[in-house]
């Protein structure tokens, strides 16, 4: 059974954030073009991740992500995620990787709050 494809797709980034908005499930079988989506946006100070269209995440997208927290972390830069899903919201709560990202329930609440938080 071939995996479901998944779709990485840029949109205009808002106040320096890079949003990337992701379609499919975020697993072992698709992780590099993931990945290589995220590198684009290595100088973006912040990048957003909207997950609205992403149905599941398995161990291996999970690493990714966590792999992205730490590397933007270190260089001084931070991952956003918007529209999880309650499975993939479960997933982080089971796993404990909830508290290391900023989650928003939208795309324009994610903004928002990233714009006015440069702003104050």
């Amino acid at each position: 059974m071939a995996a479901r494809p998944l779709e990485v797709e840029r949109l205009n980034s808002v106040g320096g954030e890079g949003v990337l908005w992701l379609k499919g499930p975020l697993t072992t079988e698709n992780l590099f073009q993931f990945q290589n989506a995220l590198r684009r946006e290595e100088n973006a100070p912040i990048v957003i991740l909207d997950l609205s269209e992403v149905p599941y995440i398995d161990s291996s997208g999970l690493g990714s992500l966590v792999s992205a927290y730490i590397s933007r972390q270190k260089a001084g830069r931070k991952v956003a995620l918007c529209g999880v899903n309650e499975r993939v919201a479960r997933l982080f709560e089971i796993t404990k990787v909830d508290s290391l990202f900023l989650i928003f329930p939208t795309l324009d609440d994610a903004v928002a709050a990233l714009t006015n938080a440069g702003e104050a």
